[in-house]
């Protein structure tokens, strides 16, 4: 579906998004996160300020990544690199986000 947007007209972040493509690294995530018990308050941030959704918690209270659809933003890396909660590395070359927008 090509949607025309006129300039002024409310567009979704999640439309936009819905634009790019994503070439996945099968096996080879590029984000990871570290094992832990209870998620510090800054694993939690990242299941809300993720941008591309892909932190959430699962069953045990955990937060994990998926990293397809990762646009490469660095928020993640803000908040838990320097911790070592996460690591963080470049997908490799001609993997990861393609943006249709520039």
């Amino acid at each position: 579906m090509n949607a025309i947007v006129k300039p002024g007209s409310d567009v979704r972040v999640e439309d936009k998004l819905y634009q790019n493509r994503y070439l996945v690294d099968a096996g080879r995530p590029h984000i990871k996160v570290a094992p832990h018990e209870t998620p510090s308050p800054a694993l939690l941030a990242l299941t809300r300020v993720c941008p591309a959704k892909c932190y959430e918690q699962n069953e045990k209270g955990q937060v994990e990544i998926t990293a397809d659809g990762c646009m490469e933003c660095g928020t993640c890396r803000v908040l838990c690199e320097a911790s070592g909660e996460i690591e963080w590395n470049y997908p490799r070359g001609g993997f990861g986000v393609l943006f249709k927008f520039g």
